[in-house]
């Protein structure tokens, strides 16, 4: 499906479960492939960055076997072997396709390694900077080169070496950095030190913790002693909240709907989109709640009403990066003002997030201000549908996808196979949801993702 046709729904009333998280099941290929036995993972996203993510941990010497998979996409359930820490060289350059998390964390982990590799990626990666990770693995003694057109970006070409601990204080709240340093520190004598400026998400520990790797917390330092080897286990990793969000946006912002989405990671570190969109107005409840592995997850019901504008804080922006997107759908659909600032991060990831936002948000009719660091956006508007472009970014695809189901007309989102990046069946998931406004009876919208 290369793009999506979209009409205005009257009503959603439906239950649906989201793909396996995609932050966790990138570190999930990782830590079971440093394991010192077989690990079962299930639930696992088969979109084309954790599959890139999968494939590069082959690479370099994993065996995995897939035990279920979801047709036309990839596996959902996977036996991994873990090698006992000890890693083997490449044969070729590791491709990391569109993915940022890939490659910034596998940087942490090959540096580490006694042996030479190359992570390079496709036009848009190629683009992202890299320079946040190379500069705390190289006051650990990490020799990578930035091969990149642009300076500090990919290939990456990385002399691996032994390396020594640090504290690393970071500039920016940034998880990926966090957890690339704190992979990289496993392999170090030592206690290696991780300074956040604030909260981030916190994957990476909860991981290491149902791994057997003991991590220390100090106010917002992470501390790592190295040499520790993650001890095999099975895995299962929750729905991802971030891609539950679109749904959640468009419940909310339809009175009279009643929505249930099933075991959906609930880190608070990831719940900020429930947090804002409650400030909103919506009306959101966590009906069952439970944890495994180290992470909640349950239930979440969300019912229609009228919503408000609000101000992101800047403390929020780090942990709802992902969601802004459909969050300024969820502005334009409101009365009021919403303002977002502090957002600059935006602007350097899979493309210039703010600017494509404002972009289509105003082909839609919707009035909006953009600024170096976010945006201001005017509610209430009646929105139109429109042509526009995903940029080949898949949550820019899917935000306005949501905006689509309330506009006027028909709106026509192009160039949309990106959106296999991290929600593989958003597509049948967009044409449930319109066939169900249809129907008058609540019902389930068929599941996309294995879960068993």
């Amino acid at each position: 499906m290369n793009s999506f046709n979209v009409k205005a729904i009257k009503s959603l009333h439906a239950e649906l479960s989201v793909p396996g998280d995609k932050s966790m099941s990138h570190r999930a290929a990782m830590i079971a492939g440093l394991a010192d036995g077989e690990c079962v993972v299930r639930n696992f996203l088969p979109s084309e960055d954790c599959l890139n993510t999968l494939n590069a941990m082959a690479a370099v010497g994993v065996q995995y076997e897939v035990l279920e998979e979801l047709q036309g996409f990839g596996p959902t359930v996977i036996r991994i072997h873990g090698r006992n820490g000890k890693l083997q060289a490449p044969t070729k350059p590791i491709d990391c396709g569109n993915s940022g998390t890939g490659m910034r964390l596998l940087a942490g982990l090959l540096a580490a390694q006694p042996f030479e590799s190359e992570l390079f990626g496709d036009e848009s990666l190629s683009s992202r900077p890299m320079g946040r990770v190379i500069t705390p693995l190289a006051q650990m003694g990490a020799n990578i080169e930035a091969m990149g057109e642009k300076p500090g970006c990919a290939p990456l070409r990385i002399h691996g070496k032994t390396l020594q601990p640090t504290s690393y204080t970071m500039p920016v709240a940034s998880a990926q950095v966090k957890s690339c340093v704190l992979l990289a520190g496993l392999f170090c004598e030592g206690v290696t030190t991780v300074n956040q400026p604030a909260e981030t998400r916190d994957h990476t520990e909860r991981m290491f913790e149902a791994f057997g790797v003991v991590t220390e917390r100090e106010g917002q330092a992470i501390h790592l002693r190295g040499g520790q080897i993650p001890q095999a286990r099975d895995f299962r990793v929750p729905g991802d909240i971030s891609s539950a969000a679109f749904w959640i946006v468009a419940a909310s912002a339809l009175q009279g709907s009643r929505l249930l989405i099933r075991n959906v990671g609930l880190n608070p570190t990831r719940t900020a989109i429930i947090d804002v969109m409650r400030r909103m107005g919506a009306k959101i409840t966590v009906v069952v709640s439970s944890s495994q592995d180290g992470e909640p997850m349950g239930d979440l019901e969300i019912c229609g009403a009228p919503l408000t504008g609000t101000e992101i804080f800047p403390v929020e922006v780090p942990n709802l990066i992902d969601e802004i997107p459909v969050i300024a759908v969820a502005a334009a659909l409101a009365q009021g003002k919403t303002i977002i600032r502090n957002a600059k991060e935006l602007r350097v990831k899979e493309t210039d997030r703010i600017t494509t936002v404002v972009n289509n948000l105003r082909s839609m009719g919707g009035e909006v201000e953009e600024f170096e660091d976010g945006m201001e956006i005017t509610g209430g508007h009646p929105l139109h549908g429109a042509v526009m472009q995903s940029y080949g970014d898949h949550r820019i695809a899917m935000a306005f996808a949501i905006a689509g189901l309330f506009a006027n007309g028909e709106t026509t989102i192009e160039n949309t196979a990106c959106v296999n990046t991290s929600y593989p069946g958003f597509g049948k998931h967009l044409e449930a949801v319109m066939q169900e406004a249809t129907d008058t009876q609540a019902y389930q919208i068929p599941t996309i993702v294995h879960s068993h």
